[in-house]
């Protein structure tokens, strides 16, 4: 195993993935992973879209500045688009209101229109659902795997290494760097770059580090058949503004959420049968499309701190132990501009000028703040 290395990414997901991807150019570094293949838990679950008007400011921040690395990636680094257009559409049922102003206002580039005219874009929603809608028409469907793999073969080619089945069983601080211990061996370097998604605060008591009350949330995800005579593969994507449920189509299907944020241990989720039924009747009180049966299930583990804003930075009370945790459900969209904010934070240069035009406030996500 490596003994001269620059540092060490603990997680393969999205946030580990483009971060090392970064870091790789002039850093040498191993990426350890838990599991059997990088992207098993949240990451390779996602039903990701981008969406510029979805969470926080820091990270509608981040979504925006991605935008650029979505449509025109690095030379090699997909073979087919990142991104393709679909657009969203909120509905606001007479109970919603007050959610659907609040959108409105936070907003930009949404547009209010009819239930006419959001039935042109998904035909099978119920007149008599909501009383108005909005258009957000810069949203699109994100290749979540070619995203991925994308990060992992520009790490692998700059020189760096993805081991898998190597959770961490133990680090400490000795000698001026960090030994990490895992059943695939012994690792140093004076830098961790702690990724680990919902292990993210189990992974800095085990260093002895005051942990940042990460949450991990539970979402659920039915695949829904289409009905016979029906191809709803060009309508947009469709949502409640009381987020909850939410309906989106997908390789000849629609994934139907009820977009549920259960706060769970960290484990390998799974959909809860009785909150997708409940989500599934959400649906169908505003979608014309009975659900007769399901076609599969899956569920993921998104991850919030208290403050809903991802946490990136070093942490001032343990010398070398950076923080890259907290995406919630939005780390798929802020991948290349958070993984590129990351790496120039380990490397203690400035914020990338594109991230900082879009008004990214570092306080909204440094490590330790009162959340």
């Amino acid at each position: 195993m490596p003994t001269d290395l620059d540092l060490i990414v603990i997680g393969a997901g999205i946030a580990g993935a483009s971060a090392a991807a970064r870091l790789a150019e002039n850093r040498k570094l191993v990426v350890l992973e838990m599991e059997e293949r990088p992207g098993y838990h949240s990451t390779g679950r996602s039903a990701a879209t981008y969406e510029p008007n979805y969470g926080p400011p820091s990270i509608r921040a981040l979504t925006r500045a991605g935008r650029s690395f979505f449509e025109a990636p690095p030379d090699g680094f997909a073979s087919a688009p990142l991104i393709s257009p679909r657009p969203t559409i909120f509905v606001v049922p007479d109970h919603q209101e007050e959610q659907g102003a609040a959108l409105m206002k936070s907003s930009t580039d949404l547009e209010e229109i009819s239930v006419a005219e959001a039935r042109r874009h998904f035909p099978a929603l119920k007149e008599s659902y909501a009383r108005h809608a909005m258009l957000d028409a810069s949203t699109a469907d994100i290749d979540v795997d070619l995203l991925h793999q994308g990060f992992l073969r520009r790490i692998k080619a700059l020189g760096g290494e993805v081991v898998c089945r190597a959770p961490v069983d133990s680090l400490a601080r000795q000698d001026g760097a960090w030994q990490v211990t895992t059943p695939a061996g012994k690792f140093s370097a004076p830098i961790i770059v702690n990724a680990a998604g919902a292990w993210g605060d189990e992974i800095a008591r085990r260093a002895g580090v005051r942990p940042q009350g990460l949450q991990p949330k539970r979402r659920s995800m039915a695949v829904v058949p289409a009905p016979e005579g029906m191809n709803f593969m060009g309508w947009s994507f469709v949502g409640d503004v009381g987020e909850t449920w939410y309906a989106k189509p997908s390789g000849g299907r629609l994934l139907v959420s009820p977009a549920e944020a259960e706060p769970v241990e960290p484990h390998d989720a799974f959909a809860d049968d009785l909150t997708l039924a409940e989500g599934i009747a959400r649906f169908e009180e505003a979608i014309d499309i009975p659900v007769t049966r399901l076609d599969g299930s899956w569920g993921g583990l998104r991850s919030f701190v208290p403050d809903g804003n991802p946490v990136c930075g070093y942490d001032a009370e343990a010398e070398g132990f950076f923080w890259l945790i907290g995406q919630g459900g939005y780390g798929i969209q802020t991948s290349p501009a958070l993984g590129d904010l990351a790496a120039s934070l380990v490397r203690q240069e400035a914020v990338p000028a594109y991230i900082e035009r879009e008004g990214l406030e570092l306080s909204d996500i440094a490590p330790g703040r009162p959340i």
